[in-house]
């Protein structure tokens, strides 16, 4: 049983408790020095490890003291743990995220095209499982398990708002386009372990992938789905990072595939400027953030 994590830990205190290989740094004299940790923060350790029998990702029960570093006199590699207490995880119940998804496309998807699209994904348990999983990226926004189905329910919220509030023609493939357009990140991210991109995603990104996914539903549909919304929806995919240094093949040029790409615009930079806002105390500035290009007054 975990019974301490690693925000809790004090200078000088001896430690008994789980933690998770992060980051091996290097091997000296039978000791491995490696950053562990858990979903709370990570501290460099001086491991006893003359096997050399540990891997990043590894949960070992140790015991030490930690000193500047945690020195850890033995540990146990250990087969059963939570993962979410290792790694960061949404806040929200993760059910409900997926219940408000559910709502809006059950009040939004009137047609057979964008009902069969929409069941070929969120009614395969296999894919579920995954996007419940899934993060919105490593760094970027969203990076703790759950955040991609946050950041999904949220583009989707948007892309309704403005649907509507502009008179968008397609209101329904901008919704739907805006419900698929990350779900390439289940296959480009591995979260079974320390988030990681996969060898996939290394190759192809999510928005290729997702493409793909695309036209394997497209494909076992047939017939009952037009060209015209095909395209649509394909676009929508494709042009959500909205320009070509942010990683889109293609900027946006249908009405639906703006209004995806600046709800996708607008929740990943309120997400990361949440994050930074959490580090730092009210009314003073944050360290400087490369993704929102500047430090915040918060």
């Amino acid at each position: 049983m975990k019974n301490k994590f690693m925000k809790d830990l004090k200078e000088n205190e001896s430690v008994e408790s789980m933690f998770m290989i992060m980051k091996k740094i290097y091997r000296q004299d039978g000791k491995l020095i490696a950053y562990i940790g858990d979903k709370t923060g990570e501290i460099k350790a001086s491991i006893q490890d003359k096997e050399n029998s540990l891997e990043v990702g590894d949960v070992i029960k140790v015991k030490g003291i930690k000193r500047d570093i945690l020195q850890v006199d033995s540990f146990k590699k250990q087969k059963n743990f939570d993962i979410e207490k290792f790694l960061p995880t949404i806040s929200k119940p993760i059910d409900e995220i997926m219940d408000e998804i559910y709502k809006i496309s059950e009040e939004e998807f009137k047609s057979e095209e964008s009902k069969v699209l929409d069941r070929y994904f969120f009614k395969n348990n296999d894919f579920i499982e995954k996007f419940k999983k899934g993060i919105g990226g490593l760094r970027q926004h969203h990076n703790y398990i759950g955040g991609l189905a946050e950041h999904t329910l949220n583009v989707m919220y948007m892309a309704k708002t403005m649907a509507y509030r502009y008179d968008c023609r397609n209101k329904e493939i901008a919704i739907l386009g805006a419900k698929l357009h990350d779900i390439g990140k289940i296959e480009e991210y591995s979260t079974n372990g320390i988030f990681s991109t996969t060898m996939r995603g290394d190759i192809e990104g999510h928005i290729i992938i997702g493409i793909s996914m695309l036209e394997d539903a497209f494909r076992i549909g047939g017939s009952i789905y037009s060209e015209d919304f095909k395209m649509r929806i394909k676009g929508c995919i494709v042009q959500h990072h909205g320009k070509l240094e942010y990683g889109s093949p293609k900027s946006p040029n249908t009405e639906e595939a703006f209004i995806v790409h600046y709800a996708d615009y607008i929740d990943a930079n309120l997400n990361k400027i949440g994050q930074v806002r959490n580090t730092a105390e009210a009314n003073t500035w944050s360290e400087y953030d490369r993704r929102i290009g500047t430090k915040l007054y918060v």
